[in-house]
């Protein structure tokens, strides 16, 4: 079924809605639960949250590219998870990791807050991953989106982890430099 018609679906309140988006994205949206949480029970716990949190967001909103409307609520939903089960149990894992990577190319979460407008960074890392060349681009939003190790995406993209390694090195510098040379106060 077309997205437009699933979430005419929502807009109608009729429960089919779900039951297509399920039938549709359920894979999707499970395997970015999953890659984030590596517990099966848990990526399909926060799945079957992404259709409720969909149901209630819509209306009022109507989503214009729906699977990343869906991919968002899903990641959302798994990373708030992963960070209550963290804290009960630090250990490493995908996220920590991506994250740790991060830290030192991106805003401090106060500043940001306090100085700048959200809209504008949102902007900034839009044009930061369009000037990017394709392949760095799938590489950057792979690991840093949908939290694929590095492992995975060497093999993916049919190259050397130390080359993946360096890519993702370099490109966390320039989105560093670029952040700093527009205003922002990087950790």
């Amino acid at each position: 079924m077309e997205d437009s018609r699933i979430i005419e679906l929502y807009w109608q309140r009729s429960e089919q809605a779900i039951l297509e988006t399920e039938q549709k994205y359920g894979n999707y949206c499970h395997s970015i639960s999953y890659r984030i949480l590596k517990d099966r029970e848990d990526a399909k716990e926060c799945v079957n949250d992404t259709w409720l949190s969909a149901w209630e967001h819509m209306p009022p909103q109507r989503p214009t590219l729906f699977s990343a409307f869906l991919a968002k609520i899903t990641r959302n939903l798994s990373l708030k998870r992963y960070e209550k089960q963290s804290a009960k149990r630090r250990g490493g894992g995908q996220v920590a990791l991506v994250l740790e990577e991060l830290e030192d190319c991106v805003p401090a979460y106060g500043d940001v807050e306090q100085e700048v407008d959200l809209n504008q960074l949102t902007d900034l890392l839009n044009c930061f991953l369009e000037k990017l060349e394709e392949e760095n681009r799938h590489l950057f939003v792979l690991r840093y989106w949908y939290l694929y190790p590095v492992r995975e995406l060497a093999a993916r993209c049919g190259m050397g982890q130390s080359k993946v390694k360096m890519r993702l090195m370099r490109m966390r510098d320039e989105l560093r430099e670029l952040l700093e040379r527009e205003g922002y106060r990087v950790q």
